[in-house]
């Protein structure tokens, strides 16, 4: 499972470089200023949480637990949630579903909240 997390991270990352890319050479001038604003923001967060998959996916690896597994579940349906109706709202102007992307938003944080309660220190018993 964990190394699988791994590759998504990095593929997603890629995928950021060449929808960045798009966006930039491609979709300047087809797109309002507003609506290429909306697309890289797609393409930012999509980068943020490919490199926070990468984390979860190492941290994973090495300490384990249901929590991790979680996180990565949660960042990739950020990404296609938040990310995906971002670009897809960008791209053909259905503004319902804009309705989508605080889903995604909600997973990212659910993602990161899973990831520090992973890492948390345990308490000890004082003996």
């Amino acid at each position: 499972m964990f190394p699988k997390q791994i590759a998504f991270g990095a593929v997603y990352a890629a995928l950021a470089v060449a929808l960045g890319a798009f966006g930039a050479h491609a979709l300047d001038g087809r797109l309002t200023a507003k609506m290429l604003q909306t697309f890289e923001t797609g393409v930012r967060y999509q980068m943020y949480h490919a490199l926070g998959l990468l984390v979860v996916g190492v941290l994973a690896e090495r300490a384990g637990g249901r929590r991790l597994v979680w996180a990565g579940r949660m960042l990739h349906a950020g990404i296609w949630l938040f990310s995906g109706s971002l670009y897809i709202l960008s791209l053909t102007g259905v503004k319902v579903l804009g309705a989508i992307t605080p889903l995604g938003g909600a997973a990212f944080i659910a993602g990161w909240l899973l990831v520090a309660a992973a890492c948390w220190p345990k308490k000890r018993n004082a003996s």
